[in-house]
């Protein structure tokens, strides 16, 4: 009996050794010691070329000693954004990558962005490498010439770029975001839109459109933050136009010397009910 019981513990400590272990083998400084030993490198090779960083980067926040790689490794310590820049470097790994072993996924930095509401029209920087990620396959086709319902869709991707949806390449435009408080091109543009901004229409058209939804409307920065809305020009003078149901002035700004043409808004997805109240006519 006391053999069995025996064996009964020994069973159950190694056990919690190899869980130990495994667990262990899933630490951001685990899978750097394993990739470091895939290379062949010592501790005192990774601190030399740490030192040839920081020395290229004229900054010694870039290089890591002996005893604070050790600590990486073996203690769990989270490297600085420098020092994970030069392990990255050294270890030929992938920045991205190894911020997700750290629980920092970059590539949802936009979707956090946008779940935290800012009252003043801003720019966006949405972009990852010019790319579009898509779906391998779908379980049916989308013909974007046709009226079709993404609610599926949307809810299997957890996002849908605004880009996939015109066919667009990423790398051309930037993005802007229409000010909760912004009521300037409402009802045109709803305070919390989303803006597409095609930076190679920069020139103000004063003529040519039918209706106001043809009019262009441009994307302006001044020394105070960001503009939406329609433009003309007389001589020196920009003249920013708000739509006329907004109740908003129009303003008069010198160009360029007081304001910036961003480009011009060519794509808008937002809510066609907006969740916060219209400021009152005073």
């Amino acid at each position: 009996m006391p053999f069995c019981r025996a064996v009964v513990l020994f069973l159950a400590f190694d056990h919690r050794k190899l869980y130990s272990e495994d667990h262990n083998m899933d630490r951001p400084g685990e899978k750097l010691k394993r990739t470091r030993e895939r290379l062949k490198l010592t501790f005192r090779d990774v601190e030399q070329a740490s030192l040839e960083i920081a020395s290229r980067r004229d900054n010694d926040e870039f290089a890591i000693a002996l005893s604070r790689l050790a600590d990486i490794e073996n203690k769990g310590t989270v490297p600085s954004i420098f020092r994970l820049y030069t392990l990255c470097a050294i270890y030929r790994l992938d920045f991205d990558e190894v911020l997700r072993w750290y629980g920092v996924p970059r590539d949802q930095l936009a979707g956090d962005a946008m779940h935290i509401g800012l009252e003043s029209t801003h720019e966006i920087h949405l972009t990852h490498e010019g790319t579009v990620s898509v779906p391998q396959s779908l379980d049916c086709d989308i013909n974007l010439d046709r009226t079709t319902f993404l609610s599926q869709i949307v809810r299997r991707w957890g996002k849908m770029p605004l880009a996939f949806l015109s066919g667009l390449d990423l790398r051309r435009y930037r993005y802007g975001f229409i000010g909760l408080s912004d009521w300037s091109m409402y009802p045109v543009l709803q305070p919390g839109s989303l803006v597409m901004i095609d930076e190679s229409k920069r020139r103000i058209v004063n003529d040519g459109w039918t209706n106001e939804f043809d009019r262009p409307i441009y994307f302006l920065e001044h020394r105070e933050g960001y503009l939406c809305g329609w433009c003309s020009r007389s001589g020196d003078k920009l003249i920013l136009h708000p739509h006329p149901g907004s109740r908003a002035i129009p303003a008069v700004y010198a160009y360029p010397a007081e304001i910036d043409v961003v480009g011009q808004v060519t794509g808008v997805a937002m809510l066609l009910e907006s969740k916060r109240l219209r400021p009152a006519q005073t």
